[in-house]
């Protein structure tokens, strides 16, 4: 993961960075300590109405069906001078309470902050999506974004954003699906060249009677 300050780039088990020395604590001083229930759709600012709103909140279902150890939320609301949006996303993710989200940790959750003041817009994930996104993946869901939210289709600006990331996890995920397949063939591979190269010793432990050692270390 990445410090929501300095962003570098620190341990996810780090209780601070080790650079800045920003922590949870620094997050609670601007948007409180207590966790905060609300919906996974918070769209504070008031930008979109009822049925943006219901388009939005289909859009969110479709990507939890779609992924079912996963959420998406959209918050939305106007930042104070100093406050950050990665910041607030990651405040967010680690002490939020969504209340229509069952189950499933904040660790598994997407979250993109939208503040309306500044006319900016940022996402924010949780530990378990380290390995399938990267900053170069919520940068192509903005841009996605962005022309419908010039033209103030903030409900088609999100679903948009939400249809791309999909689209980016089905493929990190086949990627990944394919690396394990891969390496479980070349670990086959290597241990039928273990097997293999350790035949002659098993044959003479035979004699011996110790012969299963060797070969119960080839399969694994």
């Amino acid at each position: 993961m990445k410090c929501p300050r300095c962003v570098q780039k620190i341990h996810r088990g780090a209780e601070s960075c080790p650079r800045c020395g920003f922590s949870l604590a620094h997050a609670d001083e601007q948007f409180g300590m207590v966790k905060k229930e609300m919906p996974s759709l918070a769209d504070r600012a008031g930008l979109m109405r009822l049925g943006e709103r219901r388009r939005v909140q289909a859009a969110m279902d479709r990507f939890s069906e779609s992924f079912p150890g996963l959420f998406f939320t959209v918050y939305t609301g106007t930042l104070r001078k100093g406050e950050s949006l990665r910041i607030l996303g990651f405040w967010l993710l680690n002490r939020a309470v969504f209340e229509d989200v069952h189950g499933l940790s904040n660790d598994a959750g997407i979250a993109l902050v939208i503040d309306v003041e500044r006319k900016m817009a940022g996402i924010s994930f949780g530990y378990q999506l380290d390995l399938y996104l990267d900053e170069e993946d919520t940068f192509q869901c903005l841009c996605k974004a962005y022309p419908y939210w010039l033209e103030g289709k903030y409900d088609f600006g999100i679903v948009a954003l939400i249809s791309l990331m999909e689209k980016i996890l089905r493929r990190k995920c086949a990627q990944a699906q394919r690396g394990s397949r891969k390496s479980a063939q070349e670990r086959m591979t290597l241990q039928r060249q273990s097997v293999a190269r350790t035949g002659p010793s098993s044959i003479e432990q035979i004699s011996d009677g110790d012969a299963s050692t060797e070969e119960e270390e080839g399969i694994r």
